[in-house]
C-alpha cells in the first residue's frame, strides 16, 4: 500500500502574472523549483491565500532568478496577480517510508519571491 504525502512546498509566494491566453500550467522561477525539488512537468497543487481557491496543474520552468510565479490558462481565472499562494507537490510512499520522509519546504521573500 502507498500513501500520498507532501514532498515539496513553496510557502507564500506572490503571483507575478495571470495569463489567460496561454495553454495552461504554472510558470515557476527555476531557482524556486530547484530549492523545493520540483521538476518541470510535475503536478502541483496551488492554494490561494487571498481567496481560498485550490487547483492543480503542472509546472513550466521560469527564468532563473526572475521570481516569476505565473498562472496560465484556465488557472488564471482562479488566481490574480498579487495574490499570495502556496505551491505543493506530493509523492507516493509506503507508510514506513512516509514515517521518516522529510519534505523540502522553501520560504522565499514574499515581496520578491527570491530565496532568503
Amino acid at each position: 500500500m502507498y500513501i500520498q504525502v507532501v514532498k515539496s512546498k513553496i510557502h507564500r509566494v506572490t503571483v507575478t502574472g495571470a495569463n489567460l491566453d496561454y495553454i495552461g500550467s504554472i510558470t515557476i522561477d527555476e531557482d524556486l523549483m530547484d530549492a523545493a525539488g520540483i521538476v518541470e512537468g510535475e503536478r502541483v497543487y496551488i492554494v490561494d491565500n487571498n481567496n481560498g481557491e485550490r487547483l492543480d496543474t503542472y509546472v513550466i520552468k521560469g527564468e532563473r532568478g526572475s521570481g516569476d510565479i505565473c498562472l496560465n490558462g484556465a488557472a488564471a481565472r482562479k488566481v490574480m496577480k498579487g495574490d499570495i499562494v502556496i505551491i505543493m507537490a506530493y509523492a507516493f510512499l509506503t507508510p514506513d517510508e512516509a514515517r521518516i520522509f522529510k519534505p523540502r519546504v522553501v520560504f522565499p521573500d514574499t515581496h520578491t519571491n527570491k530565496l532568503i
